[in-house]
């Protein structure tokens, strides 16, 4: 079963998906895709590793920046997977394919790969992902590009999920059982 939490930025998404994860399997790999950049980022991550050391749960943490799609391809049919966050991994894809005259679609067939992973993925796979777009347009290009990208890849990887959970202020809201059809 593949699930999709997705959220603000501290709206518990992450404490979410990861209690979820410990109602369906006893153990599983915890995919890291942050990058330590400054102090403010390694305090974040710190505190990430805290809690779940914390947690009594039995996650093996595995960190991948930038090949999530072939990592997803390897871990399918393992131990169960909560991947921590997509956004992040977007990001890291966007920022190493500076330069690129073709970066838009380049980092489009990422999408379409991680897509793939997530459409073929044997057991529980549970994505984090950020809700990006509710916000006002961004000033500078990148960041439109980056907004735009994460609107589209959060739309496709939601079609694969057979849950979506939109968390805000703590609380979760399954929204796939919701979703109006025409």
């Amino acid at each position: 079963m593949s699930i999709l939490v997705t959220g603000g930025a501290r709206s518990g998404k992450s404490g979410f998906a990861e209690k979820l994860m410990s109602s369906l399997a006893d153990q599983a790999f915890y995919v890291a895709t942050g990058q330590a950049f400054d102090d403010e980022m390694n305090e974040r991550i710190a505190l990430h590793q805290q809690q779940r050391s914390q947690s009594g749960y039995a996650w093996e943490t595995l960190e991948e920046p930038y090949d999530l799609p072939d990592l997803l391809k390897r871990l399918s049919g393992e131990k169960a997977v909560l991947v921590d966050c997509l956004t992040l991994w977007l990001s890291n894809v966007l920022l190493a394919m500076e330069g690129f005259t073709d970066r838009q679609e380049l980092i489009e067939s990422e999408i379409t790969r991680l897509e793939d992973s997530v459409r073929t993925f044997q057991g529980n796979l549970i994505l984090v992902t950020n809700e990006v777009g509710d916000g006002i347009v961004p000033e500078y290009a990148l960041g439109r590009l980056y907004r735009d990208l994460a609107g589209r890849m959060n739309a496709l990887l939601a079609r694969q999920c057979e849950q979506v959970f939109l968390v805000t202020a703590g609380i979760p809201i399954e929204l796939k059982s919701r979703e109006y059809r025409l």
